[in-house]
């Protein structure tokens, strides 16, 4: 039977593993053998060292183990490269894989490939950042929600009026796009003075230059969302430097484990949960769904919750 509790939400459970090659062969031990299904889960950067694909991968590998399907990990060296992420979707192609769950580095840049996977008869679904193939599922976040959630935090627990500044991801990606989007709208919309609303590309080291360019205009600054924890781990390391930590609340998104430590040692104020697990879930139950002839819903929405003190234990 599935485990509901481990896809409709209770704990988040982060299984990392060093992976010393850049591709992971996982067999169901159930219906693994010539019959059983091939599924590529292509995500746009490694697990080993980013809590955020660790979760993910686990995901996909409980549910390949739960469904008999013969798992195939692969992603690029790093988020911006993109050609590494269209060349290895290609050759699983020539290789004859049944199913493909991808969370794609560039919609625009991937959407060819995957319009020559269907052309070819593999079906194809959408994790974490939607794309822009037409009639796609897209399994993931809504990012635009969760953007307006952390707003709305912001907008709870700091002065209308106050300063207060944006980190965007890569807003080349419908991911950075539909955060900038809800987080912006939230932000306005309750009589926040947005100063700054600038890309550190979901990177930590950016995230800790550009807040510190945003503070060195902007003293009296208030709050900040981060696009996602990484970026807002960097923007608190900026604001220790600066001796301004106690003064502004800093809000992420992803709510990977660090964070939430951070969340409950009260140097960020609050996350975003996103579960990443279900993505790779539930993208591998589709894409095998799809590969067997079934139809699934345009949009499966994995879901958000905003993770404060009272509730960041459950994500550690």
């Amino acid at each position: 039977m599935i485990n509901v509790e481990k896809i409709l939400g209770g704990k988040m459970k982060f299984f990392i593993s060093i992976i010393t090659t850049s591709v992971l062969f996982f067999s169901g031990s159930l219906l693994a053998g010539s019959h059983a299904k091939t599924i590529m889960l292509s995500t746009k950067g490694p697990g080993a060292g980013n809590p955020f694909w660790a979760s993910v991968e686990a995901g996909a590998k409980d549910a390949a183990e739960e469904f008999g399907v013969n798992l195939i990990i692969l992603s690029p060296p790093q988020e911006s490269d993109v050609m590494a992420q269209v060349a290895q979707i290609e050759d699983q192609i020539a290789k004859g894989v049944d199913g493909i769950a991808i969370a794609p580095t560039d919609p625009n840049a991937v959407a060819p490939i995957l319009d020559d996977a269907m052309a070819s008869g593999v079906p194809v679904v959408y994790i974490d950042t939607n794309g822009i193939n037409e009639g796609v599922t897209f399994i993931g976040t809504n990012n635009i929600n969760g953007a307006a959630l952390a707003a709305q935090y912001i907008c709870d627990n700091v002065p209308s009026g106050s300063d207060v500044a944006i980190l965007q991801g890569m807003i080349t990606q419908t991911t950075g796009q539909h955060r900038a989007e809800g987080s912006s709208k939230g932000l306005k919309a309750c009589g926040m003075n947005v100063v700054a609303e600038l890309p550190a590309n979901w990177d930590t080291a950016q995230g800790m230059s550009v807040t510190e360019d945003i503070i060195t205009g902007n003293p009296n600054l208030k709050a900040i969302f981060a696009s996602n924890d990484n970026m807002g781990l960097g923007a608190i390391q900026a604001l220790k430097n600066a001796d301004m930590l106690d003064d502004v609340v800093v809000v992420g998104f992803d709510a990977n484990p660090d964070a939430a430590a951070s969340v409950m040692a009260g140097e960020m104020s609050a996350t975003i949960a996103q579960f990443s697990y279900n993505m790779g879930y539930m993208g591998v139950e589709n894409a095998l769904k799809l590969a067997n002839g079934e139809s699934i819903p345009d949009n499966i929405d994995t879901g958000t919750v905003l993770v404060t003190k009272e509730n960041a234990a459950d994500f550690m």
